[in-house]
């Protein structure tokens, strides 16, 4: 099968903006493609086309998907992983890669001392002596201590393994274009194939989930994951700063796109959106 074949095929399956309304657009099709003689070639010629067009796109997608996070893990494990830790075992740089990480370590030893003098006062430990407090306290410190080096050298495995991943990423999109071009064609195809309502919910529930109203506490959540990752400080200033303007931008883009291709596209489901919007 031809490339440009396939491309002019997939060009023909995407739907088009129009002054006329869908509806009235697809019956017309639908009727002229009644009375074309080649009707069941182009059908079966068609059908080919389709069955192609969502294999080549699954396995790029898989592709795409699994071979990063094998890279990541593989290189984490084995490559990166064993020289950091030798790495870090010579030159033995600390404990805590920011203050957040120091911070957090003070309010464990803290609640855990908290804890056993508490433990003490309602009598579960009645004869236990001021130097078996101190050598709990201390061993729980170097348990502390311990959790937080491991922490902080996977903070930076995690950075080196992920810039691999993303190397290896962006060769794969940029030796992939053909591919590319089929999986934007079939996620266009899936998009705009989708029922009025289908389409609406799929607003509703994108919005409400990263631009609503209860939208911060999700993102505070993520971006404290994500700077624990990469042993990052956890500043509620930047946190506060980025849930302050990321989201709106997100929903300013968001209702572009539904201004500039989705009301053309599908005015009906625009109108369904804002119908169950209210």
């Amino acid at each position: 099968m031809k490339y440009w074949n396939l491309k002019k095929l997939n060009q023909s399956r995407v739907e088009k903006i129009s002054p006329l309304p869908r509806s009235l657009t697809k019956t017309f099709d639908r009727f002229k493609q009644e009375l074309n003689p080649q009707a069941e070639l182009e059908a079966l010629e068609e059908f080919r086309v389709s069955r192609y067009q969502t294999v080549a796109s699954v396995k790029y997608l898989l592709i795409i998907i699994i071979t990063p996070i094998i890279i990541n893990q593989v290189s984490k494990h084995f490559i990166i992983g064993p020289s950091v830790d030798y790495l870090w075992n010579i030159k033995q740089p600390g404990i805590f890669l920011n203050t957040s990480q120091e911070e957090r370590a003070f309010i464990e030893l803290q609640r855990f001392e908290e804890k056993l003098h508490f433990e003490i006062l309602i009598g579960k430990f009645p004869d236990i002596s001021n130097d078996l407090i101190k050598t709990k306290v201390r061993e729980k410190a170097l348990l502390i201590t311990k959790e937080y080096v491991n922490e902080s050298i996977n903070s930076i495995k995690n950075i080196l393994a992920d810039m691999l991943s993303l190397t290896v990423l962006f060769v794969l999109i940029i030796g992939g274009r053909r591919e590319l071009y089929i999986l934007k064609s079939f996620v266009n195809e899936i998009i705009y194939g989708l029922s009025d309502t289908a389409k609406a919910f799929l607003i509703i529930l994108f919005t409400d989930v990263f631009v609503g109203f209860h939208s911060p506490h999700g993102w505070e959540v993520v971006l404290e994951i994500i700077l624990r990752h990469f042993g990052l400080p956890e500043s509620r200033d930047f946190i506060f700063l980025f849930i302050s303007t990321f989201p709106v931008i997100l929903d300013t883009i968001f209702k572009y796109w539904i201004f500039r291709y989705l009301n053309r596209v599908s005015p009906s489901a625009v109108a369904t959106y804002h119908s169950m919007n209210e």
